[in-house]
């Protein structure tokens, strides 16, 4: 189990269908770098014309979802393209590979600004079916913007990275994280690494061209062929990180950009974890306290019950026992939002009155992307992919067995399942990663805004003030948010809306020191 920056409803994305790499027949001499070490990049790419076409029905969908994306409410309908850009920017005129694109164009031909590109997180998460989903929430931004949305690279219909079968996925998500033993650590271990060297025999040439700045010079492509001058952009959660590095590499070309859910930028593979229990344990603990539960009381409470499920699973409706793991991954899933907190209450009462896991075992599944019928969906695997590319840390059992105490006091809960998590991640990962933690600093780029919320689980508030410091003077603008949930627009928020929507519509940037909720 990993609690990363996952979107928090996967179980509604919408899937496409895949775009394939390709392999030009004559590879051409690569173009002189231009000013700051990007690539000049071929006319065949920048100027490359999207085939827009009405976006078909998706494949590989859950049962319900077998059909194309609806129209929006004042029947605009959807458009799908893929756009072509290089597998290895240092080679531009090499190999390449598609980018899947969903758009929905702007209310207003007059009035209209440009493209907004999202991304809703992950890594992993598909930004063609999440726009999809959640286009509603944007209805107020199409009145200057085509929305648009994509699937990075290697996740969902962008040539996608797959690791273990279906088959094997139950029995990984449901091993034990928390090794009590030399032999459970090995086994531990040995499930870690059997995932990973899955994903170099199945994507092996694609992992060392996944990471973030590869999809961050994806975006830059993908504003050039759509006709801006200037990127105009909101990430949540990853995407955050997603838009800090893009304007890290091209400050020059950032338009309006507004991240939400902050990965803090300056954390590592350990510290990105620490930071993940003290939100997550402080979701919990206002959990609790909304329920009039002294949050000692609760804490303690679960954690005998996964301390019972650690050698006694529960059995379920379905048939499969639900476990630690698993019942540790239910847990996260009500807390990404407080509007799921009645469904935790119903889950542990179930789990420890009733002695069964059903409620625990469908929010686990619902995380790792399960269906009923036992077939996974694909975020699991890119997400590992792209972390892996991206991190350069590679801790041992050694260090990981070391911080166990460490992270338990921050969260009983939590805690010792993320501390074993940074052995597992990325070991022997065929690839380096790229660096500790990302580079961010944007001189040159224009106001940015960073909206934390001081209730996020799984990015907590702490990060969107070094995102800010680490853009740098002037270039951050922080809005905070006094509420509970991952990410705060959309949340019903007025403050938050009307300070975003008239940043993106009116150029209007938000004070500094912006407090909402």
């Amino acid at each position: 189990m990993s609690i990363r920056t996952a979107a928090a409803a996967l179980a509604l994305l919408l899937p496409l269908s895949a775009a394939a790499c390709s392999s030009p027949s004559e590879e051409p001499a690569p173009p002189p770098a231009r000013k700051g070490g990007e690539p000049t990049l071929p006319a065949t790419l920048t100027a490359q014309s999207p085939d827009w076409k009405s976006c078909g029905a998706p494949v590989g969908a859950p049962p319900g979802q077998q059909h194309p994306p609806k129209r929006l409410a004042d029947g605009t309908r959807w458009e799908c393209a893929t756009l072509t850009v290089p597998v290895d920017y240092a080679k531009p005129g090499g190999e390449t590979m598609g980018i899947a694109l969903i758009r929905a164009r702007a209310k207003s031909g007059a009035d209209r600004i440009g493209s907004l590109v999202f991304n809703f997180g992950g890594p992993g998460a598909s930004g063609v079916r999440g726009l999809a989903n959640s286009a509603q929430l944007f209805e107020n931004l199409r009145e200057r913007y085509d929305l648009v949305g994509f699937d990075p690279r290697g996740v969902a219909a962008s040539s996608r990275v797959r690791c273990l079968p279906d088959k094997r996925l139950d029995a990984f998500f449901a091993m034990d994280a928390t090794p009590d033993s030399a032999a459970e650590e090995k086994t531990y271990l040995d499930s870690s690494r059997a995932f990973n060297e899955a994903c170099d025999a199945n994507a092996g040439p694609l992992l060392p061209h996944i990471g973030t700045a590869d999809a961050a010079r994806d975006m830059d492509l993908m504003r050039t062929v759509l006709g801006d001058d200037k990127l105009n952009y909101f990430g949540f959660s990853y995407g955050t990180k997603l838009g800090g590095v893009y304007a890290h590499l091209f400050p020059k070309h950032v338009g309006r950009m507004t991240i939400d859910a902050v990965v803090d930028p300056t954390a590592d593979l350990k510290h990105h974890a620490l930071n993940q229990a003290t939100g997550f344990q402080r979701a919990l603990n206002n959990y609790f306290r909304s329920r009039g539960e002294d949050p000692k009381a609760g804490t303690a409470r679960i954690t005998a019950l996964l301390k019972r499920l650690d050698t006694h699973p529960l059995p379920t409706r379905g048939g499969r026992p639900l476990t630690e793991n698993q019942a540790l991954t239910g847990i996260v899933v009500p807390l990404y939002d407080k509007a799921g907190w009645p469904t935790l209450t119903q889950a542990l009462t179930e789990a420890e009155q009733r002695g069964t896991g059903t409620i625990l075992l469908a929010l686990a599944d619902q995380y790792n992307g399960r269906e009923a019928s036992g077939k996974y969906g694909l975020q699991a695997h890119a997400q590992r992919a792209v972390d892996c590319a991206d991190s350069s840390s590679r801790p041992t059992l050694a260090e990981a067995k070391g911080w166990v105490t460490e992270f338990t006091a921050i969260s009983p809960v939590f805690g010792p399942f993320l501390a074993w998590d940074t052995a597992g991640w990325c070991v022997d990962w065929p690839v380096e990663g790229a660096s500790a933690d990302p580079d961010v600093s944007a001189p040159g780029a224009p106001a940015i805004v960073v909206v934390g919320g001081k209730g996020d689980p799984a990015t907590p508030y702490e990060g969107a003030r070094r995102m800010v410091d680490e853009l740098g003077p002037g270039t951050g603008i922080l809005v905070t948010y006094e509420g509970e949930g991952h990410g705060a627009y959309g949340t019903g928020d007025t403050c938050v809306t009307e300070a975003v929507d008239a940043y993106f519509l009116r150029g209007k940037t938000p004070s500094p020191g912006t407090t909402c909720g």
